[in-house]
This record gives structure tokens, C-alpha cells and sequence, in this order.
């Protein structure tokens, strides 16, 4: 059922909120309103948003998911460039103060707007992705053990790789891009101690477009497969794409991210060079915070998926891939000692 302080703030939507909502990125809603009036999930996205084909692109399918199943009204709200904390604070609120609940900030930069938002809303819930510093009673924490997935993609590189060179790219040299550089390298290095890993982050923070430039991230890899990788990681949002894009042409491996890369429409003609994706379920995430609210139990703290969750993986959507026998033996082995703790997969 539906919180009763959800009702309360269902009519408070006005055109000068939806005037102060496109001011800050634009929106769009989708479904109708249950019989009480009652709106449900809204997200606004992180840099790069929808059509990354990657992270965005999950947190959207977990909206579209709700929305199927609890018929109510979404809001998908664009980020715009260069704007500030206050901006993506006013965003969350004017989503609030419309009736939405829960909203969710998608990406770690929405922490400071995501903290100032619930306290001004204490009856809404609020969930911020990739972030666990917000200590709030109205605040989900949605974070994962992304180097436990990336660790896999570091066996996964190493048996594939023939030139004993493998690259990684992240998007911003920040320690949530750390954590998939560390799991990686240390994957890798547990399986074959002899290759080496070259690594290269595009931006020093993210306004300067480190995880929104497919030219950065094609440019990067091109330069890593000059120095002989034959299989390249990319942790970069929609920078990503153009590291597929270089791994295609060059005919060498790339290995996705946060999506399954290998069944993204808008990267149909790269899908055959995409050995697999090192995934975190944004998506189920994004639902689960938005079923706790339907459910008038809305999850708060600290809400993390990994391995045994099943909320970190690899895709096996290639088949050359999923049907190598060797390499599927090496990674279960592998799933299975981070698992028991035999193996522990370092973060940093």
C-alpha cells in the first residue's frame, strides 16, 4: 500500500514547478496516476543520461519496470551542463514536492543535493546510486561491490588475452572508478601473472567529460591497442562506447560495463567484439527501492548488491563466451572463492 504521506503531496504539481523543473533538465513523465492521485518513482540521471546504453540506461529499465508493474506515473529527469549542486538539489525537490516517491539521484554526484532534498522532505524517500556517505532516515543508499564483477572481468581478460596486454579505461580517476581498476587488475593478475595491464582515466573529475566523451574513451583505447592489448576494460559511462567502437575496428576484445553491453541496440554493429560486461544491477536497485515504498516499507542505510546478492556479474550474452568451457570453469571457481571470502577482492 501506498504511505499516506504519499497522498498529501500527490497534488502539490503546478506549471511553475514543471517551469523550475525544465530549468534545471528536462523531463518527461510516462503512465497514470493511481486512484488516489498518487505519483511513484522518479530518477534524474547522471552525466551522460539516457541512451548511455550503460548505467543511465539501467537505472531507467528499473523505472520502466515499476511503472509496468505498479501503473502508476514516472519522471525521468535530464542532467544539463555545468550545473551545480544547487541545481540537482532543486531538481529532487520540485520532483518531491510533485508527489513523487521515491526519487532517486543516479550517480554519485547527487550526494550533497540528495542530503539537502530529504531534509526538506522527510516524508519522501530518496535514494542516491554509487554513493554511502548519507546517513538520513529518508535515504537509500544504493551502492555495489563493483571490483567483485570487475575481478571476473580480470579472469575473464586474462585467459583471452594472446599478446599478454590488456587495457583498462576509466572514465574519472575518482575511487569508484578505483574500485573497478583494482578488482581488474587483481583478477587478472591471480590468473596469469605474467600479463600486463595498462590503465589510462580520461578526466581528472567529471565536468570535464570523462564520462560523457566516446572520443576520449575511443582515443585512450586506440592508444592501448597500439601497445599491443587485445582486450579492453572500460568503467566510463558513454565514454565506453567509443572504446568499443576502437576495440571493433582493431579487431580485439572489449569488455563492457554496468549494462550488458552485448544486447544494447545502439551498439549492434560493435556486439561481436564485446566478450562480456562486468554488470551491476542498477536496474533491480532502482525497482527494489521503488517496490519497499509501494509496499509501505521503504528501504533506508546502506542498500548493497554483490556476488551473493547476484546484483554484480558478468553477462553471457556472447556466445564465443558463454560456450568456452575452459574460461566458464575458471570464472565459477573464481565467483565462488570471492563468495566464501577465499578470495578478497581489493577496492582500492
Amino acid at each position: 500500500m501506498r504511505r499516506i504521506s504519499r497522498i498529501t503531496v500527490a497534488g502539490a504539481a503546478t506549471a511553475s514547478l514543471a517551469l523550475a523543473l525544465s530549468a534545471c533538465g528536462s523531463t518527461s513523465t510516462s503512465g497514470s496516476s493511481d486512484s488516489k492521485g498518487d505519483k511513484g518513482l522518479a530518477i534524474a540521471y547522471d552525466v551522460g543520461g539516457k541512451g548511455d546504453q550503460s548505467f543511465n540506461d539501467a537505472a531507467y529499465a528499473g523505472l520502466e519496470q515499476a511503472k509496468k508493474e505498479f501503473g502508476y506515473q514516472t519522471a525521468d529527469v535530464e542532467p544539463t551542463e555545468g550545473e551545480t549542486n544547487a541545481d540537482k538539489e532543486q531538481r529532487l525537490a520540485s520532483l518531491a514536492k510533485q508527489g513523487y516517491n521515491p526519487v532517486i539521484g543516479v550517480g554519485y554526484a547527487y550526494a550533497a543535493a540528495v542530503k539537502d532534498a530529504a531534509a526538506k522532505f522527510p516524508d519522501t524517500t530518496f535514494g542516491i546510486v554509487d554513493d554511502a556517505t548519507i546517513n538520513t532516515k529518508n535515504v537509500a543508499d544504493l551502492v555495489f561491490n563493483e571490483e567483485q564483477a570487475s575481478y571476473l572481468a580480470g579472469v575473464a581478460a586474462a585467459k583471452t588475452s594472446k599478446s599478454k596486454v590488456i587495457g583498462f579505461v576509466g572514465g574519472v580517476d575518482i575511487p569508484l572508478i578505483h574500485k573497478f581498476q583494482a578488482g581488474f587488475a587483481q583478477g587478472v593478475k591471480d590468473t596469469d601473472p605474467k600479463v600486463k595491464v595498462l590503465s589510462q582515466y580520461l578526466t581528472q573529475t567529471a565536468e570535464e567529460g570523462g564520462f560523457a566523451s566516446p572520443d576520449k574513451g575511443k582515443t585512450a583505447a586506440e592508444g592501448q591497442i597500439e601497445k599491443k592489448a587485445d582486450v579492453v576494460y572500460a568503467a566510463a559511462g558513454l565514454s565506453g562506447q567509443g572504446v568499443i567502437e576502437a576495440a571493433a575496428t582493431e579487431k580485439v576484445w572489449a569488455i563492457g560495463v554496468d549494462s550488458d553491453q552485448y544486447q544494447q541496440e545502439a551498439l549492434a554493429k560493435y556486439k561481436d567484439s564485446i566478450l562480456t560486461s562486468a554488470m551491476k544491477d542498477v536496474a533491480k536497485a532502482v525497482y527494489n527501492l521503488a517496490k519497499s515504498v509501494e509496499d509501505g516499507k521503504p528501504e533506508t542505510g546502506i542498500v548493497r548488491g554483490d556476488l551473493k546478492t547476484g546484483e554484480v556479474s558478468l553477462s553471457n550474452s556472447n556466445p564465443k563466451f558463454a560456450d568456452d568451457a575452459e574460461l566458464q570453469a575458471a570464472i565459477k571457481t573464481a565467483k565462488e572463492k570471492i563468495i566464501s571470502g577465499e578470495i578478497k577482492v581489493k577496492s582500492s
